[in-house]
């Protein structure tokens, strides 16, 4: 088999590289870049991972060159981004990111494989996503996605713990929409399988109130609380639903089942605008997904999902106006 090359961060480095993305016969070429100052830093991640002794892992590139960076990627994962500064308008935080990942998606288009799976974590990620696909013309949009399988995951264990049965008994959470405080943590068509049988998310949970009220704002706000608690932004959570991410887009989600995923709202069934980087439900097969369609959509959830789209458009057309710059 080929080796599989993309650009990765640090948190992350250990799973994928002794086979819990790609699976456990794929030889791996990690791809590392950064910045300049940061060279030295990942000489030592270089050397971490020669002494994790790992038999996947192939060769390991730390670079600060884009055109070294980016070469024949069959996995892109873009984790950085420039963070909120205090004092920093949202226009101004957008206009900084326009930047970076017009650079990265031209970067891709430039020397990635056509066939490249592009996943960005940083944020605002939605938006930056759009970016990097236009900035990236003949990679086909299907191919890029934003990160809300942490959000997805955070759902999934709040109703979870809530019933008192592990996470895994807890299938079909949605989140809607953007990877801000307006997302949609949606347990609508959510299935819980308590005693061995499964039930609906409501039936299961027995507290309307709780899951139209704390458990939405839990899930919007977890990142400010995982930050408020520790001082530092998630990163053994969100490294593990990267990973998540990953591996069900190389191998395909289970039947019956659908997850979290930002992609390109083209066509969508639920009324979403098209020109975004939307959170859906997807079922993946192949290494393609596709949105389920024909949830019923009740008038709670429609709000909130417009609410959500509202956000992205503005982010879009503020974005849009300094891409062209």
């Amino acid at each position: 088999m080929g080796c599989v090359r993309f650009f990765i961060a640090y948190s992350l480095l250990y799973s994928i590289a002794k086979g819990d993305v790609f699976g456990k016969d794929q030889p791996i070429i990690l791809v590392l870049l950064d910045i300049p100052p940061m060279l030295p830093v990942l000489d030592g991640v270089v050397m971490e991972l020669q002494d994790c002794a790992l038999p996947l892992l192939r060769e390991v590139i730390p670079t600060d060159k884009v055109e070294v960076g980016f070469k024949d990627l069959d996995a892109a994962i873009l984790v950085g981004s420039m963070p909120r500064k205090e004092g920093m308008e949202r226009k101004d935080l957008l206009k900084a990111n326009v930047a970076i990942f017009k650079t990265q998606g031209a970067a891709l288009e430039k020397y990635a494989k056509k066939t490249v799976k592009v996943l960005v974590v940083g944020n605002p990620a939605n938006t930056n996503c759009l970016i990097a696909s236009k900035s990236a013309p003949s990679i086909p949009k299907e191919n890029f996605s934003c990160l809300t399988r942490l959000d997805h995951n955070r759902a999934r264990s709040q109703v979870a713990m809530r019933c008192g049965v592990p996470a895994d008994a807890v299938k079909n959470v949605i989140i809607w929409g953007n990877h801000s405080s307006t997302q949609y943590p949606d347990v609508h068509h959510a299935m819980v399988k308590v005693n061995s049988n499964e039930v609906p998310a409501f039936d299961a949970v027995k507290d309307d109130s709780w899951l139209k009220g704390d458990f939405i704002s839990t899930v919007q706000l977890r990142g400010a609380a995982v930050i408020k608690a520790r001082k530092l932004s998630s990163a053994m959570s969100a490294a593990k639903a990267i990973c998540d991410h990953m591996r069900d887009w190389w191998f395909g989600t289970l039947d019956g089942e659908f997850m979290s995923m930002g992609v390109y709202a083209g066509g969508n069934s639920y009324g979403i605008p098209e020109d975004l980087i939307y959170s859906f439900p997807v079922h993946i097969k192949n290494k393609s997904w596709t949105i389920h369609d024909g949830l019923p959509i009740n008038d709670f959830s429609r709000a909130k999902m417009d609410a959500t789209a509202a956000e992205l458009v503005e982010e879009r057309d503020t974005a849009l106006s300094f891409l062209s710059q």
